[in-house]
């Protein structure tokens, strides 16, 4: 291996597990308990009927945006999923201690750099009354229902979708959540931590099955009305048989989500 590659692979490294790195990594946690909090009040207020807003990312960085020093608090927001997709981007170099699959594991990495770069974007927007000019998830899978084989790919990522949902609720009921945590199978963690990680994860998962859902449904039927995001899944949801409860259930769940994220930016393995 050239030793600009060594040189440069170990700037990553030390950079990674710099005192600094891993703070701001840890501020990008309390970024996403912030942010779960407000998607699953939200989720609660729409199955109430008292919901004026999207309950989803969009609606939760605009109702931060209308609070007293939302702006603040915005790009504090930012910042700390900036942060966490940087670290996610400097272990996606440096490889995953002890995973059994460093190509998997690697890739795992890259996505959620990805995922978090976007919200970063997104915090930024919203904290400089730039949020919600982007396009929709029904323009987005119209444009790709419109490209040659588009329904497949269309379809395809509906089901990883449906299968990401499937993994959450998987992960929380197993307590596989507790690999993320400092201490041996969570064991530094308190009791409360566990619950509120599981009914999160089954939440999410619950919430990202239905969305899957729907982006297959909208291949099927080649009719990207069919599509959307949390918070059409979330309608959905709302509108079955008991679907009042259902929701407050899963809005609850969603906030417990946000609730173990803050116990996550003190216990989390960096």
């Amino acid at each position: 291996m050239p030793k600009n590659s060594t040189t440069a692979g170990g700037a990553v490294r030390r950079a990674k597990n710099s005192r600094a790195v891993g703070g701001l990594a840890r501020g990008g946690y309390v970024a996403s308990g912030v942010l779960h909090l407000m998607i699953g009040w939200l989720a609660v207020q729409l199955a109430l009927g008292e919901s004026e807003g999207q309950a989803d990312q969009s609606g939760a960085f605009r109702a931060v945006a209308q609070m007293p020093g939302g702006d603040v608090v915005l790009w504090l927001v930012a910042v700390g999923f900036a942060a966490l997709a940087v670290w996610q981007l400097a272990t996606a170099v440096v490889g995953v201690p002890n995973a059994e699959n460093q190509l998997a594991a690697r890739a795992k990495s890259v996505a959620k750099a990805l995922l978090y770069g976007v919200l970063a974007v997104t915090g930024v927007r919203y904290a400089t009354g730039a949020g919600g000019s982007g396009g929709s998830e029904e323009s987005l899978t119209a444009k790709v229902l419109g490209m040659p084989g588009g329904a497949w790919l269309v379809g395809a990522a509906g089901l990883v979708i449906v299968g990401v949902g499937v993994y959450h609720v998987a992960k929380g009921v197993r307590k596989k959540f507790l690999e993320d945590l400092t201490g041996t199978g969570g064991g530094a963690v308190r009791p409360v931590v566990v619950r509120l990680g599981q009914a999160g994860y089954i939440a999410k998962g619950v919430a990202l099955g239905v969305v899957g859902g729907l982006v297959v449904a909208a291949a099927v039927t080649a009719d990207p009305e069919q599509a959307g995001g949390l918070d059409e899944a979330l309608h959905t949801v709302r509108d079955q048989p008991y679907g009042t409860v259902l929701l407050i259930v899963v809005g609850v769940g969603i906030a417990a989500y946000g609730g173990y994220s803050f116990a996550r930016a003190r216990f989390a393995r960096l």
